[in-house]
């Protein structure tokens, strides 16, 4: 392992905004922020937004600024990626952004029923081969119902045509509501957190001439 990647790893344990799966036991003891993000964590009532896999954290940072009036939490396995976002919010004295370094399928054991607002996921891994694994698929919707109010969103970005069609196609099946449809985010007239927050990964496909979709959904138990 490099050394860069050791220093982030000791750099994380010091972190008061950064919460790590090996620190504690989620799925057999009930972790303490669970339905209290609002009151111990962020001290506001404002609403809760995550981004999963959020890598670097440039949508939770972005979004963050953007709006002062909501919390954001950006959730990814790898600790030497998490640093960024970590250490960037606390550069910008950023109180409505916090970070968990935890198994997205895990999802559950870190927020209560009705906890969250919006859920983003911006360019997952496709799993062209597992679509069980996808992060909009029927298996991590389900997560998501038990942790999002009954008006809760989930967004997508991506470059994949086939993980967009494939969320498309099994929206009506699934009886999701797909509440915007974007084919071409930068060649829609768009003018929002869609096309002023890039990731990393969001600016190489852009530079390779790849094509960004975007979609939102409601999950099927929340429509009436």
């Amino acid at each position: 392992m490099g050394k860069n990647k050791l220093r982030r790893f000791a750099e994380n344990e010091t972190f008061e905004n950064l919460f790590q799966h090996h620190n504690f036991d989620a799925r057999n003891e009930a972790f303490s922020l669970k339905g209290n993000w609002h009151t111990n964590y962020f001290k506001n009532n404002h609403p809760i937004v995550l981004e999963l896999g959020c890598g670097r954290g440039e949508y939770t940072i972005g979004m963050a600024q953007r709006f002062s009036d909501k919390n954001f939490i950006g959730i990814d396995r790898k600790g030497a990626r998490i640093w960024r976002g970590c250490k960037d919010a606390i550069e910008q004295n950023l109180k409505n952004v916090a970070f968990l370094r935890i198994k997205i399928e895990d999802i559950e054991h870190y927020f209560n029923k009705n906890e969250i607002s919006e859920i983003w996921i911006t360019f997952p891994d496709p799993q062209v081969r597992k679509v069980r694994r996808r992060l909009i698929s029927p298996n991590f919707i389900d997560k998501y119902q038990k942790i999002l109010n009954t008006t809760g969103i989930v967004h997508l970005k991506t470059d994949s045509q086939e993980l967009y069609h494939y969320v498309v196609e099994t929206a009506p099946i699934e009886n999701w509501k797909i509440i915007e449809n974007i084919p071409d985010v930068y060649n829609s007239g768009v003018t929002s957190v869609l096309t002023e927050i890039q990731t990393f990964y969001e600016k190489k496909w852009l530079t390779e001439g790849k094509t960004i979709m975007y979609l939102s959904l409601t999950p099927n138990s929340f429509n009436f």
